[in-house]
């Protein structure tokens, strides 16, 4: 079964109020979860954010009789991250531009959809696509953020909203795209922003009426705008420099995971990267810059701090720790361990005592140059002297910005006591531009990244079976890019994965023996999700090509010719339902480029300007990312009104904004050269590939 759906702002598609069966999911349904796997009530499926489902009627045994159940074609051309929540027979999922949808879970019935008309213009400021992680639930309520700060209740019957709360001033480059949490009658919710230059925080409203409870900033003030609103922002201060760049934002934004142990009664929040990323202009002569790349234990009914831990000191290269916070028990040393486990961006897999902070280890869970160790008796870094590119010299590192690991999911079986990682391999060349930084209205990170090309030998990436208690690998297999979709164990002994060259994947969880694939005739970056509806097992996945990877990739993720084609697929044993033919891609414009005729000064000056406006989303070297239009291919009639798209916002409902406040009528064709001086060096490439 196939449907195409589009979306006006609230759409009833059936009826509704009798089709819809929304229970209540509370916290006795979330503690019931642990144990149950028929439903997936949030976005980890618990709060212990495992991804771990205790289902077992798909096994390594039956698995290659998994086939489609049924599918829908989505009018949706943006990246596709979310992972469906399943209650009572209904799956609710998110869209890009923070869509939402209620789905019949049996047969793919669109019960109801909703669209919060966000103005698409503010994906300028999105610095990782118009993405949406993903819905929560929690007492007949939907409750969604959206790019534009806002956070929004519907009603789980009918999509209707029941509140709004503006969680940002909309007058800064603040966005939310991932999934909020409930948990006592309170919905959190954080924001991204740091590459803007904004200040991070996370916020608790009341579940059923919208009322801020509290909110914790993730860095301090100005103090010279006065004392800091609470003793933990008071210690963090003292981490900062007396000439600290208050007016850049400082960063840490909250923009991924939340986990919650209802037995110590913490909340586990990981925290963002600086603004801007290089600490020498941010916090000139250092400081660990608190609490940036940090997990945090906060009280969720006041939202104090209890302990943290910062994985990252004095960060500068874009190392999130809002990676998954994975809670668990661990045999180590011969006693069980109530821990925590992250793999964040940075390359290192902690354990942590989730009741203390303490570290417990950390090793390197793939390539990583910036630090030989951490020191388990300071728990700090020992970093590699120049790592934080303080000379005028450019320097290559390992992980790049995106990552060792990023927002895909991980899961963890407590049956193998294996995690396993959807890892990256890429390296990134920064460069301090301490000296000539100059705030402008694109990504302000002070690192001069001096990437302009990512050709395809440039980034791998893996699935690895990781040991929390070994710190090492069981099992790898290896995958010829990154930028792959998140992973999901189950009781069944079986592992699945999306991956960025289009096939949905099974292994088995103990050895990592391939069993089953599927093609989704598009790049996988969401994570699937399981449950059982009527006494069979389903395995539902979002699957559309897209995210910052996919966006800024250029050559490296051209090689598995991903592309959008947004689709949810829900499969099942016996299944026989067939994907629709993928819609043709658009033909290249029939032309001979020439080279182009101008001074080496403007297109010189062109490529400065696209990496510091446009690289973050239309790819670096203007390499097409199967998403957006590749550039180097625009129409003669796209080229005809550059100034009109680029300057006055002809664009804007598709999510191009005007750069009027930015870029000069000279600056905007200064682009364009360079964009075509780029198609002309492409097709001569490719008659030199011809003629060898």
């Amino acid at each position: 079964m196939k449907k195409l759906i589009a979306f006006p702002l609230v759409t009833s598609l059936l009826g509704i109020a009798a089709a819809v069966h929304a229970g209540v999911v509370d916290t006795a349904a979330m503690l019931a979860v642990e144990n149950d796997g028929s439903e997936w009530l949030s976005y980890d499926r618990t709060w212990s954010q495992q991804r771990f489902s205790p289902l077992q009627q798909i096994t390594t045994e039956n698995v290659d009789q998994l086939g489609l159940a049924w599918s829908i074609d989505l009018d949706n051309t943006r990246g596709l991250e979310a992972t469906p929540l399943y209650h009572e027979g209904v799956l609710y999922t998110s869209l890009s531009w923070s869509r939402v949808l209620a789905v019949d879970a049996e047969t793919g019935n669109i019960l109801w959809s909703y669209d919060p008309g966000v103005d698409k213009s503010g994906a300028r400021h999105a610095c990782c696509d118009a993405v949406n992680r993903g819905v929560a639930l929690w007492k007949g309520k939907v409750y969604v953020g959206t790019l534009d700060g806002r956070l929004v209740a519907l009603d789980a019957k009918t999509g209707e909203p029941v509140w709004t709360q503006q969680t940002t001033d909309p007058s800064k480059p603040y966005t939310i795209t991932g999934a909020p949490r409930v948990l006592n009658d309170m919905v959190l919710i954080g924001n991204g922003g740091a590459e803007y230059g904004v200040r991070g925080y996370f916020s608790a409203y009341d579940a059923a009426t919208g009322e801020m409870r509290w909110r914790f900033y993730t860095v301090p003030s100005d103090p010279a705008e006065g004392p800091q609103a609470t003793p933990a922002l008071e210690e963090a201060l003292k981490t900062w420099s007396d000439k600290t760049r208050w007016d850049l934002g400082g960063g840490g934004t909250s923009w991924d995971s939340m986990a919650y142990d209802p037995k110590l009664n913490l909340l586990y929040v990981g925290t963002g990267n600086g603004s801007p990323w290089n600490r020498e202009i941010r916090s000139p002569g250092g400081g660990d810059n608190l609490y940036l790349s940090s997990i945090l234990a906060l009280r969720p009914e006041t939202g104090e701090l209890v302990w943290y831990y910062q994985s990252t000191p004095g960060e500068s290269w874009d190392y999130t720790a809002t990676q998954q916070l994975t809670l668990a028990e661990l045999e180590i040393d011969g006693k069980p361990r109530q821990v925590i486990m992250q793999a964040p961006k940075n390359g290192f897999f902690y354990v942590l005592d989730r009741a203390t902070g303490e570290l417990l280890s950390a090793e390197k869970f793939g390539k990583v140059t910036w630090a030989e160790k951490i020191d388990m008796a300071t728990g700090r870094p020992v970093e590699v002297p120049g790592s934080r590119y303080e000379s005028g010299e450019p320097v290559t590192i390992w992980p790049s910005p995106l990552g060792a690991h990023n927002w895909h999911s991980m899961s963890y079986s407590p049956l193998t006591g294996l995690v396993y990682i959807p890892y990256q391999e890429m390296p990134a060349t920064y460069a301090n531009e301490g000296g000539d930084f100059v705030v402008h209205n694109g990504f302000n990170t002070g690192a001069g990244l001096e990437n302009r090309e990512l050709p395809r030998e440039y980034a791998t990436g893996a699935l690895i079976a990781w040991d929390p208690v070994k710190q090492a690998p069981a099992w790898r297999v290896e995958r010829p890019n990154h930028w792959n979709g998140g992973t999901l164990v189950t009781a069944g002994n079986l592992v699945f994965q999306g991956t960025s060259a289009g096939q949905l994947e099974a292994y088995s969880a103990d050895m990592g023996a391939p069993l089953w694939h599927f093609p989704t005739q598009t790049g996988v970056i969401a994570a699937p999700m399981t449950y059982q509806h009527n006494g069979e097992q389903y395995i539902a996945l979002m699957a559309g090509w897209g995210g910052s990877g996919g966006l800024f990739g250029g050559d490296a993720v051209q090689a598995a010719g991903a592309r959008n084609v947004s689709r949810m697929m829900v499969f099942k044993l016996g299944g026989k339902a067939q994907l629709s033919a993928p819609p043709a891609a658009a033909p290249l414009p029939d032309r001979v480029p020439q080279p182009v005729v101008a001074a080496a000064s403007d297109i010189d000056a062109g490529s400065d300007l696209y990496a510091s406006y446009c690289m973050i989303c239309h790819g670096v070297g203007t390499v097409g990312n199967g998403i957006l239009p590749d550039l180097r291919y625009s129409s003669d009639a796209i080229r005809d009104a550059w100034e009109a798209i680029v300057l006055h916002g002809a664009f804007q409902n598709k999510g191009m904004a005007s750069f009027a406040d930015s870029l000069s009528a000279e600056q905007a064709q200064q682009i364009k050269l360079y964009i075509m001086q780029r198609e002309y060096e492409s097709w001569m490439s490719a008659k030199q590939t011809e003629a060898e």
